[in-house]
């Protein structure tokens, strides 16, 4: 795959949008893969437009036999001659389509799958950065767009080409001088084409990105729906999202507007061409150069080009919204491909602490640095838990840790091996994050654990369920792990859906597992047990934890204070009591009236 540097403006935090000549490189990629059907292809639309001009070329004959009371045997001829050709030109036609749809429906697969692949490979801050609306639009209307031009406007360009390029041939064979044709109404659509090519990828590239600004408005007005009802901001949201609606509609009329100009256009490429065929055969027939019905067929030949010609010239408007459309889809492609390059050979140095981070300074604008010059060390099979006041950088360190972050400063060595150079897919395997917002996939809950080990057998998944304290509950479902849940199924509570993800993690085995105040949603009732189905689903390996009760950093073999950036305190639960110091400051005030700690 290129990776040539997609183009996307400057002062936008959006994704990539892929240059002409990046787009067009991808498209030629794919083409190649199928490049003798596309041969074939040529060869069946070229016999199909071949045998549509068979009828209009008879229909002249037919006119000079009668003019000139030739045989009736051989209007019946022409005529049998006719009624096959028809039969023929559709066979083949039907052919084409279905070819071009194999052809095209594969192309269109492959897009899919590589957007889908990148998208899931991009950066979380990357993201962020861009919203999510711009992905979310990219994945489903850019997507929907380029479907249409693949599935309808191809098809439709390939037939029409093949169709005006026979035709005109056609009428060279009747005589060359029906070719002035072709100079009268070039200039005609060429004038159109242009007008058009000139303000149709700004305008569509308009369209798109107002659909994506209203996307993102909508997924974030129903993603803090909750905030929305408590704080009372359906009105004002509800004007943000009506004036990001009315933009989309906005643009969208310009671009009606530009596509009633250029059927203006056609329609005068249209009057203004049958008018040469008629003034031409006019002087041909005087000249006795040429038959009536001859010049008959050459009428029905530009007759047969109207419908093709403006789906030439319409079928423009599908592919330029489609270029575009697949230009932000190529964007996200190839900035995925860029960014998510490894270049670790996969090797480690055996002496290397399992974790290690070095000077690790970032900040999320150049104004702001979130943290400063943090150096720890996570030896195999320890657990160090962070603890410290909201904002004191926990969450960004731990994101930093799992690779969704890329410090600013220093490096985040896994076995020796700097974290930003290691290979995604082997990151995600060696380093699992769970968070205290943790999604169940839609589906049967043995599919949603099969997320993490697709192979995993169903007493694998039981096991699991059995660590995390999680396979009571379990059983107790109408279809235990083949019970469909998400959205539209069983509804978890937040207690199980953590013990879910804690599953998972059981099933993965990391050789390192961060856990970012993966217990706090669960409520005073349900924070001892998920406590210790964490504690279980760590057992035998290396972890962060991000704490948020400080009963759960008691546990941990070593703790480490954060405070407003920067690491304060370390040393073991009872150390750090015995210091006096802020951790200390804190437990007192956490163990106050809580009997047994």
């Amino acid at each position: 795959m290129s990776t040539a540097t997609p183009q996307v403006a400057p002062t936008s935090g959006k994704l990539a949008i892929a240059d002409f000549g990046t787009t067009m490189g991808y498209l030629g990629r794919e083409m190649r893969r199928h490049v003798w059907q596309l041969v074939l292809l040529a060869v069946i639309m070229t016999v199909a437009a071949a045998l549509g001009l068979v009828t209009p070329r008879s229909l002249g004959t037919i006119i000079d036999i009668a003019n000139d009371n030739g045989e009736a045997s051989e209007i019946w001829r022409l005529s049998a001659i006719m009624a096959a050709s028809a039969v023929g030109a559709a066979l083949f036609a039907g052919l084409g389509v279905m070819l071009s749809a194999k052809i095209f429906e594969s192309m269109l697969a492959n897009l899919r799958e590589a957007m889908i692949e990148a998208s899931l490979r991009l950066q979380l801050n990357r993201i962020e950065a861009a919203g999510s609306g711009d992905l979310v639009s990219r994945a489903t209307a850019d997507v929907s767009t380029v479907s249409e031009a693949i599935g309808s406007a191809i098809p439709t360009l390939l037939t029409a080409a093949f169709t005006v390029s026979v035709t005109f041939l056609g009428l060279a064979s009747l005589d060359w001088r029906f070719l002035v044709v072709l100079v009268v109404v070039l200039p005609v659509y060429i004038n159109g084409i242009r007008m058009y090519l000139e303000r149709a990828p700004g305008l569509y590239a308009a369209v798109r990105a107002s659909t994506a600004d209203r996307a993102h408005n909508v997924l974030g007005a129903i993603r803090g729906l909750e905030s929305v009802h408590a704080f009372r901001l359906s009105d004002s949201l509800n004007r943000r999202i009506d004036r990001h609606s009315w933009e989309v509609v906005r643009w969208e009329m310009r671009a009606s507007v530009l596509q009633s100009r250029l059927g203006a256009r056609v329609n005068l490429g249209e009057f203004v061409g049958m008018t040469t065929i008629l003034i031409v055969g006019f002087i041909l027939v005087d000249a006795d150069s040429l038959t009536i019905g001859a010049v008959t067929a050459a009428m029905l030949f530009f007759l047969l080009l109207f419908d093709p010609i403006g789906q030439l010239l319409f079928v423009v408007d599908d592919l330029q919204s489609g270029a575009v459309a697949l230009g932000r889809i190529v964007g996200v492609i190839e900035e995925s491909a860029a960014v998510d390059a490894p270049t670790a050979d996969g090797s480690r140095v055996p002496s290397a602490p399992l974790l290690e981070l070095e000077g690790i300074t970032h900040g999320y604008s150049a104004d702001h640095t979130v943290l400063h010059d943090i150096s720890l060390t996570v030896a195999d099979g320890e657990h160090v838990a962070v603890v410290g006041s909201s904002g004191a950088g926990k969450t960004t360190l731990a994101a930093i840790v799992a690779g969704i972050h890329r410090p600013t400063g220093g490096r985040a060595l896994l076995e020796g091996v700097d974290i930003s150079t290691v290979d995604p897919t082997e990151l995600s395997r060696s380093i699992a994050l769970v968070t205290q917002e943790v999604h169940v996939f839609a589906g049967t809950l043995g599919d949603d654990l099969r997320m993490a080990a697709p192979d995993a057998s169903e007493e694998a998944l039981w096991s699991a369920l059995e660590v995390v304290g999680a396979a009571a509950w379990v059983r107790g479902l109408t279809d235990g792990v083949k019970t469909v849940v998400g959205q539209e199924g069983h509804q978890l509570t937040p207690m199980q859906s953590q013990q879910l993800a804690l599953a998972r993690l059981v099933l993965l085995g990391p050789k390192i597992a961060i856990l970012d105040e993966a217990t706090a949603d669960a409520g005073s009732v349900g924070a001892g047990v998920l406590e210790e189905s964490a504690q279980a689903a760590l057992r035998g390996r290396s972890a962060l934890i991000i704490a948020h009760r400080l009963s759960q950093a008691a546990r941990a073999d070593r703790i480490v204070f954060m405070e407003r950036g920067r690491i304060v305190e370390v040393g073991t639960h009872t150390e750090l009591v015995s210091l006096g110091g802020r951790y200390g400051d804190l437990w007192k005030a956490w163990s106050r009236g809580r009997a047994g700690i």
